[in-house]
């Protein structure tokens, strides 16, 4: 059966951008019969907050929407996400890197050939990994991707199809991803490709800045052995001065437009679904 999803993070309040994929998921549901998930995408406890999610029910249920329940919050499913990263930590696939967020930059831009989009690293010599370790000096689970293509048998293997186009995924746009912190258990990629497949996702309906995103996940499904939905990347929408719409700039949110005696309906209308 069709099954999609609208998967927020409850750092801030919803905004046009947010109102339009979660209707245009809603509605292809709708289309097909299927099912239409709300997911909460919650790991970020230093910027997740109880208001936002309540604001982010009460948003789309002003908005017409229905969804199934109960509703999964990542924060309640931690152990899924350290069962992946075990799995792939036997598989030789993850080692430890102790870099800051400064080292990793720098890295890269003096990087042999010049300054790259991707980091490439590798694990540390075991002496000077278990000084770290005793030093008890933060670290993130990296996904070694040499590692990672060998375990695959190439990365030409790998595809899926994208607004109905079959797409070769290239997965070292991506470089080494962080899936795991110290202090978090889990990053984006790795609970994303875990929670789809638990949850019987097979279309992934989003914007289409996470396009890129979608060539590093096919590489974590095949690691993992779990399906590899459809996806459909949709446009951006854009405000009076051509940016997108996000939290970050403050864009204007739904409940401003409450406020503002704006309706549903014509908030529905104004975005092209009525």
């Amino acid at each position: 059966m069709f099954a999609t999803r609208f998967a927020p993070s409850p750092t801030g309040f919803l905004h046009r951008g947010h109102a339009f994929s979660a209707l245009t998921a809603f509605r292809a549901a709708q289309a097909a019969k299927g099912r239409f998930v709300l997911r909460i995408e919650d790991i970020d406890a230093t910027r997740c907050r109880p208001e936002y999610e309540s604001a982010i029910f009460e948003d789309l249920a002003w908005l017409g929407l229905e969804w199934e329940q109960p509703v999964r919050r990542q924060s309640e499913h931690l152990a899924d996400y350290e069962a992946a990263l075990e799995k792939l930590r036997g598989q030789g696939l993850l080692y430890r890197c102790f870099r800051t967020r400064k080292q990793v930059a720098e890295e890269m831009l003096a990087a042999p050939h010049g300054p790259v989009e991707a980091f490439r690293g590798g694990p540390l010599h075991p002496n000077e990994e278990e000084r770290m370790l005793e030093e008890d000096r933060p670290f993130a689970w990296r996904l070694s991707l040499d590692a990672a293509a060998e375990r695959v048998g190439g990365f030409g293997r790998l595809s899926f199809y994208d607004n109905g186009k079959k797409v070769r995924a290239n997965p070292a746009l991506a470089g080494d991803v962080v899936l795991a912190r110290k202090d978090v258990g889990v990053a984006y990629h790795l609970a994303v490709v875990v929670d789809d497949a638990l949850q019987g996702i097979d279309h992934v309906i989003r914007g289409e800045d996470l396009a890129e995103a979608t060539h590093i996940q096919r590489l974590l499904q095949a690691l993992l052995d779990l399906p590899t939905p459809t996806y459909r990347q949709h446009r951006l929408l854009t405000g009076p001065d051509g940016r997108r719409y996000a939290k970050r700039d403050k864009a204007e949110t739904l409940r401003d437009l409450r406020a503002q005696g704006v309706t549903a309906e014509q908030l529905r209308a104004e975005l092209g679904f009525d």
